[in-house]
């Protein structure tokens, strides 16, 4: 019996961490979903006041997770491609800005009407 080709093994690796950061993506959607679920309908019923606030901060959770989703879905298949042709694909600075921007947005948001309602 041979030993396995290393590269073989490197590829292995890289398939497999890979597949990790896909499931990190997958992991942040889920956390969004959960924060979409509590802002937009958990502390409504919750306040008095500033009811629609959270409720279209909850609907922006909601859309940060599906495009989470997304992005998991299309990385994913990015990397796959890489691989087989033996090259590399970063992230790209505009996706990870946009999602950088978007989650810093609803995290302000939030702590503003946390804030008003004090």
């Amino acid at each position: 019996m041979s030993e396995p080709d290393s590269r073989d093994d490197v590829t292995r690796r890289t398939r497999l961490a890979a597949e990790r950061t896909w499931l990190a993506w997958w992991r942040s959607g889920i956390a969004a979903s959960t924060a979409s679920v509590a802002v937009g309908g958990v502390v409504p019923e919750l306040v008095d006041e500033g009811r629609t606030a959270y409720i279209v901060l909850g609907c922006g959770y909601a859309l940060l997770a599906a495009i989470v989703f997304a992005g998991a879905a299309v990385r994913r298949r990015q990397v796959e491609r890489a691989l087989e042709e033996g090259d590399w694909r970063g992230l790209g600075e505009r996706g990870a800005l946009a999602l950088s921007l978007m989650a810093t947005a609803l995290a302000l948001g939030t702590l503003v009407v946390i804030l008003a309602q004090a």
